[in-house]
Parts: structure tokens; sequence; C-alpha cells
């Protein structure tokens, strides 16, 4: 039995988005006891604040997954040096109405890849400053600023060897991280 329900948030939209292959390839590093779902953010409609006291069905989905997870794991890209505003779009809808968030105390980790060399340190950055205002623990340490290259995935879309040990480590941390303030 799963002890640990993980709500997985991947800020991309794109069919082959190295994101979400970084999402299914890195729970791969996760103990039994917990299991990861995906969190569908791609059908929301943009937020609107006239909408709060009557929200569709797409966000009281996307709130009910939340609630009923112990944890966060956000992949994201990096935009424009801060997150995609189809994250920030799920983050506002599941923030509001205002007082009755139902990220507050949901712990979290933040990983990406990008091409870039500085990997989606930016974005990273961005939405750490976003959750803390919304009161979710994020893991600080280590931090995981991926550049996609060759050898990141195997030929099964598993970590590559070359990655594996790094996060591996990012693993644990984020699982002892979720133990110690998941509630």
């Amino acid at each position: 039995m799963n002890r640990y329900q993980v709500a997985v948030i991947v800020g991309s939209l794109r069919k082959d988005s190295f994101n979400h292959k970084l999402a299914n390839a890195i729970v791969k590093l996760a103990p039994p006891e917990f299991s990861f779902k995906s969190v569908q953010i791609g059908d929301l409609p943009l937020y609107n604040q006239d909408d709060d006291n009557n929200p569709c069905a797409a966000v009281k989905r996307l709130k009910a997954e939340i609630i009923a997870s112990h944890g966060l794991l956000f992949i994201s890209p990096e935009y424009n040096r801060s997150i995609p505003g189809v994250l920030k779009n799920a983050i506002d809808h599941a923030s509001r109405p205002y007082g009755q968030s139902v990220w507050a105390g949901k712990p979290a980790g933040i990983l990406g890849v990008s091409v870039g060399t500085i990997g989606t340190a930016m974005a990273q950055q961005h939405l750490r400053n976003i959750l803390a205002y919304l009161d979710v623990p994020t893991l600080g340490q280590p931090e995981a600023f991926i550049q996609m290259k060759d050898g990141l995935f195997d030929a099964d879309e598993s970590i590559g060897a070359g990655s594996r040990n790094f996060l591996q480590n990012w693993m644990d941390r984020y699982i002892a991280w979720i133990d110690k303030h998941a509630c």
C-alpha cells in the first residue's frame, strides 16, 4: 500500500516535452510507498476572479487532486527567465478564492530540464518565491538545474547512468522532505 500520494505538476504542454520525460523518469527513483499522480493543467481556463464562486469542472478537479495529495512535485521548463503561463495559471486557480488555497502546507520539490546551460534556475527561483507566499514548504537543497544532453535519459526513458546518482540523491532528499512535512 502506498503511504504517500504526490501530485506531479508539469509546466509544459508540449507533446515531446523534456520535462514530461523527466517527470516520468524521476518517479522511478522513488521507493514503493510513494505513488505519483500527474495533474492535468492544460485544460484549465485562464484564471478570472469572477469565476471564484462557480469554478468549472477542470478547476474543481485540480483542487481535489491537490487536496488528496501529501506532497507536490513541480517539474517545469523556463520561459523567458520565469515559469510558463500555464503553470502560473494552475497555481492561481488552486490558490483562490483568497484564503482558500489548497497549496498551503503541502511539501514540494522543484525540478526542471532545459537545453540551456543553467537549466531552469531562474524559473525555479520564481516558483520558489510564489510557493513561499502560498505557504508551501519547498525543498531547498540539493538544487537541480538540469541541462538536456544526450544520455540524460536511457533508451527506456529512465534516468541515464551519467545523471542517476545525482538525481537519486535529489529524490532521496525529496522523499525525506515529504516524510518530514506531510500531514
